[in-house]
């Protein structure tokens, strides 16, 4: 006869939160209630909510509310991934990074600028930080001449994708293939690239 344990089994280490895509998360939201509303009256909580985590793990991660939306209104990261290509193949790689952004992670990377007019002293934030982290930086990629010009163009092309796919949400352009997109509207945002 066999003695029965009465000790309880080792209970399972609880699950780990993998840090980057809970930040990533907790961005994600509180990018959707920015362009909703204005930065006064989104609160932790409702950033909490949306993201699926608590208040203060969002004060763990980003120290305050003021902190996390400078992270929210800077387009730095957005930029850098935005203008990772060759400038002969940039007009296609723009395009495809905000069809693939919208489509993948439910974000643009440039489309929050569109909701500066709500957000007050903060839009004027992003108005700055567009222009630096966004504009000036393609400009100065770009030879020839009216540089800053033809990036403004070519961002405002992008943002007029973004709105059509993410607000307004054309249905045929939701229902075509990413690529096709791309063939068709690529050659619009280079012209503007190339002198």
């Amino acid at each position: 006869m066999s003695a029965v344990s009465t000790t309880p089994p080792a209970a399972s280490p609880p699950a780990r939160r993998d840090a980057e895509a809970t930040k990533a998360a907790i961005l994600r939201a509180a990018r959707y209630l920015l362009a909703r509303n204005a930065h006064a009256d989104i609160t932790l909580k409702a950033v909490a909510e949306r993201a699926g985590v608590s208040a203060p793990l969002i004060l763990k991660y980003f120290g305050n509310k003021d902190a996390l939306f400078a992270r929210v209104m800077s387009f730095e990261t957005d930029a850098e991934d935005l203008l990772d290509a060759p400038l002969d193949g940039l007009g296609r790689h723009m395009a495809r990074h905000v069809l693939v952004s919208q489509r993948e992670r439910g974000a643009d990377p440039l489309l929050r600028i569109a909701f500066a007019p709500i957000q007050g002293d903060h839009g004027d934030i992003l108005r700055v930080n567009f222009r630096a982290h966004v504009i000036d930086r393609l400009a100065a990629r770009l030879p020839g001449p009216d540089a800053d010009l033809r990036a403004e163009l070519a961002v405002a092309t992008l943002l007029g994708l973004g709105v059509m796919y993410g607000i307004a949400r054309g249905t045929r352009l939701r229902a075509t293939a990413i690529d096709t997109i791309v063939d068709r509207y690529g050659p619009t945002v280079q012209a503007h690239l190339t002198p």
